[in-house]
Parts: structure tokens; C-alpha cells; sequence
């Protein structure tokens, strides 16, 4: 009878796992298992959930534009109506323009934010688009502070609250670092104010500035990639349960 130890390259057998100890162990790797198995259906639902927003979207920007909503619509401006093609008439208040910190394909600048009167009164904010940093003065860009009544195609956004990632907006400074509608209604002395903003089309404006049409709309889906990821965890850990569970050696072939 050979011992364990002894010559032959044979280590000693794993001890056997008691009664007790695989059923705690199965039960605690089965609850694990579930979690895995449902963090990996969520990541699926959520990717169907994504794909349909990323649908929605497209169809409303690509839409024939529609009448920007009016005060009686406003309590109802909600994420339904964000990057709707929209349209709307009024006078820029050039005197009430806000400049608001931007980083766009053209490099970095400042969009550049202006109330909008419409016949009825209210005001919409409007990002007319980018002007560089050495653009900033109304005054060299004059040709571009376009008066009387004009038109505006494009795209409507939901206010941006507070400011960007680790910058706040300071109205006392007038820096600004998102385009938050309110705060920036309330710094300008404006009332009657829509709680949303148009991004303006890439309509050429004289003298070439601002520039508009430069939103970019982006929605990350990596939901399959985090769903494989859980999926394949669950399996894992199965493989891993069923080696213990069977003393983590292969059976011996008949003989030895």
C-alpha cells in the first residue's frame, strides 16, 4: 500500500470537503452566481433601454422642425423633448449675452449665449455657437450681432444646473462652465425665461461667427460589453465550484 508522501512523485490527496462545508459553500457560491447572472440580464435590459433612447433621438433630430415650445408648454419640457429640431422667431438681446467655456472640435472658446424675445415676450436662450478665445469681445465680431427679427432652426437642449465636472459656475465672476438657463436668467436680470436652450444650426452667421451646429450628441453604450463580462464571471465561478466540489484533482485512472 503506497503512503502519502512517499516516493512514486505522488503529493498527499486533498483532504475531503465535509458535509457542512459544501453545503455552506455551495449555497454562498450559488448566491454569488445569481447576483452574476442578474448584474449580466440588467446590463442587457439596460442596452435595449439604450438602444431605444439612441432611436428616439435620432428621429426627433432629424425631424422637420416644429414650433419651440411656448409658456403654456414649459411644466412639461422634460428628457422627452431634449434635442427636438425646433424652430422659433424673436430679437437677439445682444446687450445680455453670456459666454459659457467650451471645448469643441474647433479647439477651445466659449459658446456664446443670447436671449431670444419672441413676439409674445418670453425669451428663449439661444447658443448661437463657438467663438474662439481671441473672439470674445463682441466688438470684433460685430458683423455677426445680428439685429431685427430672425429666425432660428435647431436643436433643443435641457438646461445644464450648477456647472461642469469639478467647476461650478461662479455668476459673481461670470464664469461660466455649463449652460445652466436659470442661473444664468437670474445673472443677467432676465424674466419670462424658458427652462431650456436652442443650439442653433450650422446657419452661416455674417462676418462667420459664432458657429453653430457643432452639438455633439453621444450616448455611450458599452452595456453588451458589461454584460458578457458578468455572463462570463457566472460561468467561471460554475467551473470553479464544480473543480472543489470534486476535491480539485481529476479522478485517478483505473489501477493506480
Amino acid at each position: 500500500m503506497r503512503q502519502a508522501g512517499s516516493g512514486g512523485g505522488l503529493g498527499p490527496s486533498p483532504a475531503p470537503i465535509s458535509l457542512l462545508r459544501r453545503i455552506v459553500f455551495g449555497v454562498g457560491a450559488a448566491l454569488v452566481f445569481v447576483v452574476l447572472l442578474g448584474l449580466g440580464t440588467w446590463q442587457v435590459e439596460r442596452r435595449a433601454w439604450k438602444l431605444d433612447l439612441i432611436a428616439r433621438v435620432d428621429a426627433r433630430v432629424h425631424a422637420t422642425p416644429v414650433p419651440a415650445p411656448g409658456p403654456a408648454d414649459w411644466p412639461r419640457v422634460g428628457p422627452d423633448e431634449a434635442y427636438r429640431h425646433v424652430r422659433l422667431s424673436g430679437t437677439f438681446l445682444h446687450d445680455r449675452e453670456t459666454l459659457v467655456q467650451a471645448v469643441t472640435e474647433r479647439g477651445g472658446g466659449f459658446w456664446v449665449l443670447t436671449p431670444l424675445r419672441r413676439p409674445d415676450g418670453s425669451l428663449v436662450l439661444i447658443n448661437r455657437g463657438f467663438v474662439p478665445g481671441d473672439r470674445r469681445d463682441p466688438a470684433i465680431r460685430a458683423a455677426g450681432q445680428v439685429t431685427g427679427e430672425t429666425t432660428i432652426t435647431g436643436l433643443l437642449r435641457l438646461t445644464e444646473p450648477k456647472g461642469a465636472f469639478l467647476r461650478s459656475n461662479d455668476p459673481r465672476d461670470d464664469r461660466w462652465y455649463s449652460r445652466d438657463v436659470a442661473a444664468i436668467a437670474a445673472a443677467r436680470g432676465l424674466t419670462d425665461v424658458a427652462p431650456y436652450f436652442v443650439d442653433a444650426d450650422a446657419t452661416p452667421n455674417p462676418g462667420g461667427l459664432p458657429v453653430g451646429g457643432l452639438t455633439v450628441i453621444s450616448f455611450p453604450n458599452n452595456h453588451l460589453v458589461y454584460a458578457i463580462t458578468w455572463y462570463g464571471m457566472a460561468l467561471m465561478l460554475a467551473g470553479a465550484v464544480i473543480y472543489v466540489l470534486r476535491g480539485g484533482r481529476k479522478p485517478r485512472p483505473a489501477g493506480e
